[in-house]
């Protein structure tokens, strides 16, 4: 691997940036950005992806246009989370989101899958994931985090994030944790606009910083920076990722981290919105960011770069403060050991997406299902019964979902053991007459049941359950398929289930339960309010 010192400014200040583009093969821009702009790695999104063999294709593809160019290897990276943020969706063991692990407590679990994913990814030729998300989440309206949190407890979320580092790194995966300072108790979406906490430096290190301080102690690779201001660490109310305040005094020297810090994608409105890009990167690496990520536009990720390098002929950013960068990222570089080949598709196919990862992933899933209350009778439901079963198809809730591709429901799994159910499918939003269709339909069954997704955020989804309710009173059931928070909208439902996501396992993993073929062992990992377990 090429050293510092051997290295042009251009090549040093190249490893400062991580890319994203389009396809699912190398791009004409991808390549040029790592042949001619010397980029430290690039980043997946589900617009890269078709199917795992393709990715690792790509991968290695990548890896190649570096190895000829005489570049050093990338850092070839993604969000896979789990639960509702993946990109790779399909024919992967894709682990259940945070929030569901949270409702399974079991710390072991989570490390398994932190290896399962990570030796899958690493067999890919993905050697980065931006995961664990270790925000505490304790706002229900907060529009981007939710059940990407583990909960709302700091000591809680530290100790099952610890594990996720742990097993992706095991695995040789470098962990990304993330949003620091904490994206948890925001009610903005900063790909949308600049969230502000107001809460005090006190407050942040008993609750926010906690999960970080862990995380921290037990080796993570790397930490990325929330666009959210923190005007009791940084009273200018600049954007964390831009704020050397928080990133320096507080990350680096405070708490003490060694590793490397990183942006979340400077193309998010909190950014660009009010910095333009070329003044941001050159803030985010003057506040002592060591990668900044531009996950869409070629000429935005050229200009950047190309505002960094003048920074530094013109004085702005002196050389040294690039140095100390590429030196850690170098030699995370060297510790993850970029420069070993990815292994032929041929002798890794078999363990990708295999039965012994999804039996990890699948009891995983079912140790999260969540019975918060219920009336008696509802359960299990039996052949013999008519039942109504409403669907609320999903939908991407933030700039972090991007795509949602299964178009399976409950009832996919119900219908073959369950010959007298009925399934509706409706939108977000239903109608009001769709509401009174609904409610005639549901007059000549036994038992009904709605499954709601962000009904917290949709008043029709919470109007159509209280309808219901107010008519056919203990018959009706809620499944809340993602936010657990929904019961806030119709507190008087009898039965409320939670699976914390719309995912394929999480779906069979309900719909196992609904027929009594698993008890419910999931425990709340956040409050109901008024919404209390029976």
């Amino acid at each position: 691997m090429k050293k510092i010192h051997e290295m042009t400014l251009q090549e040093k200040v190249g490893q400062l940036f991580v890319a994203g583009f389009q396809g699912t093969s190398p791009s004409e821009e991808i390549v040029e950005l790592i042949k001619d702009y010397h980029i430290s790695g690039v980043i997946y999104f589900a617009r890269n992806v078709a199917e795992p063999e393709q990715v690792h294709a790509l991968s290695k593809g990548l890896q190649k246009v570096a190895k000829d160019a005489g570049a050093v290897p990338l850092f070839i990276s993604i969000d896979q989370e789990g639960g509702m943020v993946a990109r790779i969706t399909e024919g992967v063991t894709l682990s259940p989101g945070n929030m569901a692990l949270g409702a399974g407590r079991d710390e072991e679990v989570v490390h398994q899958l932190g290896k399962v994913v990570g030796a899958e990814l690493r067999m890919l030729g993905i050697n980065m994931n931006y995961a664990p998300c270790i925000d505490v989440n304790n706002n229900p309206l907060n529009p981007v985090i939710g059940v990407r949190s583990y909960g709302e407890s700091a000591e809680f979320v530290a100790k099952m994030g610890v594990q996720a580092v742990k097993g992706l790194q095991d695995a040789n995966v470098s962990a990304v944790v993330k949003h620091f300072p904490g994206h948890g108790d925001t009610s903005v979406d900063s790909h949308l606009d600049l969230p502000v906490v107001n809460h005090d430096i006190k407050r942040l290190k008993e609750l926010e910083l906690v999960p970080f301080y862990k995380a921290f102690k037990h080796g993570v690779d790397a930490v990325m920076v929330a666009h959210v201001a923190f005007p009791s660490i940084d009273p200018e109310k600049v954007p964390s990722t831009l704020s050397r305040p928080v990133v320096t005094d507080l990350l680096r020297k405070e708490m003490g981290f060694n590793g490397v810090i990183m942006t979340d994608c400077m193309e998010m409105n909190a950014i660009i919105d009010y910095y333009g890009m070329e003044e941001a990167a050159i803030l985010a690496v003057e506040a002592g960011i060591d990668q900044v990520l531009i996950s869409h536009t070629f000429e935005r990720q050229t200009r950047a770069i190309e505002a960094v390098i003048k920074a530094v002929e013109t004085g702005r950013i002196s050389l040294q403060h690039i140095e100390e960068a590429v030196e850690r990222i170098l030699k995370l570089k060297e510790i993850r050991k970029l420069k070993e080949d990815i292994p032929e598709w041929t002798k890794i196919s078999s363990e990708i997406g295999s039965s012994k990862h999804i039996e990890i992933a699948q009891k995983a899933s079912e140790a999260s299902i969540t019975l918060v209350r219920e009336s008696d009778g509802l359960l299990p439901l039996r052949s013999e019964e008519k039942i109504l079963l409403i669907s609320v198809d999903p939908y991407v809730t933030s700039g972090a979902d991007e795509t949602l591709y299964s178009n399976v429901t409950i009832g996919s799994y119900l219908e073959e053991k369950l010959p007298n159910l009925t399934e509706f499918i409706i939108s977000v939003s239903p109608e009001e007459e769709e509401v009174d269709r609904l409610v005639i339909a549901a007059s000549d069954v036994d038992k009904i049941f709605v499954a709601t997704y962000q009904a917290i955020q949709h008043d029709s989804q919470a109007k159509l359950v209280q309808r219901l309710v107010n008519e056919f009173v203990d018959k009706v059931g809620v499944i809340a398929l993602r936010s657990p928070y929904d019961v806030e909208k119709f507190t008087e439902v009898s039965t409320y289930i939670l699976t914390y996501e719309s995912r394929k396992l999480a779906l069979q993993s309900v719909g196992k339960f609904l027929l009594g073929e698993i008890e419910a062992k999931g425990k709340l990992p956040i409050t109901l309010g008024k919404a209390q377990v029976n």
